[in-house]
């Protein structure tokens, strides 16, 4: 516990989780007052939910560079090896400072999922916003999960590769980009891509819900697998890249 103290502690008396915070939160509420606020008519009937959740992919991965930086600012500035000599068991020390990040992202997801859903049922309030499907509470709660393990992949991306660049490169061009470009692989392309890991977090996401204007986005024939097996191939992700961090942090020098 003392260790999470203290991770916490650092991490906060820091400035960018306090800026990663409030840009996530600006950019679910914005954008979901973009997307809803200037509907009228059937466009406005037409809303679900789903529309209101735009920004909130984006603050996933503000919270992923937010990760990343908690442990790549500690190699650059060389503050880690202090971090480990008081703190031998470097496992130890690097698995409270995942604790201690992913939960604030889980936090923070949470706080923009049900925000920006809070913003669209203001402003289309001509529209059912009601929760009143698994589905929509899994789309709306299930950020929280999302973010969590998006924040285990960062730090685990960042205790692997230690700058700040290549880290931040890799955590957005990868979800953003390079899963989608899988498709264009003749043949094993579209398999690639619904075996990515961030297209299952999207699977556990978005499966069963009404995209309305966005499309048929909840399509269970555009993943492969189901909502919550979805959600535990991802967490599999999660755990396999912390497992090899950590190995690796525990051989090679500060």
């Amino acid at each position: 516990m003392s260790v999470i103290n203290v991770e916490r502690i650092k991490l906060f008396s820091t400035r960018s989780p306090w800026w990663c915070m409030v840009v996530a939160a600006a950019l679910s509420l914005g954008l979901a007052a973009l997307a809803t606020g200037f509907l009228k008519g059937a466009d406005e009937q037409r809303a679900t939910i789903f529309i209101t959740q735009g920004g909130t992919s984006i603050s996933q991965m503000v919270m992923m560079v937010m990760a990343a930086l908690a442990v790549t600012t500690e190699y650059r500035f060389g503050t880690i090896r202090t971090s480990f000599q008081a703190v031998p068991q470097r496992a130890q020390l690097l698995l409270g400072k995942t604790v201690v990040v992913a939960t604030l992202a889980g936090i923070v997801g949470e706080i923009a999922a049900f925000g920006g859903w809070g913003i669209g049922k203001l402003l289309a309030s001509g529209a059912d916003l009601s929760i009143n499907t698994g589905a929509e509470w899994r789309l709306l709660a299930g950020r929280g999960i999302e973010f969590f393990l998006s924040a285990v992949i960062a730090v685990a991306v960042a205790i692997l590769l230690r700058h700040t660049a290549g880290a931040v490169a890799l955590l957005i061009l990868w979800p953003l980009a390079v899963e989608q470009l899988f498709s264009l692989i003749p043949k094993v392309g579209n398999d690639m891509t619904k075996w990515s890991p961030f297209q299952n977090a999207s699977a556990f996401i978005a499966q069963g819900n009404d995209g309305g204007l966005a499309g048929s986005v909840g399509d269970a024939s555009n993943y492969a697998l189901g909502p919550w097996m979805s959600l535990l191939y991802f967490a599999g992700w999660a755990v396999l890249l912390m497992a090899i961090a950590l190995f690796t942090a525990s051989k090679r020098d500060a």
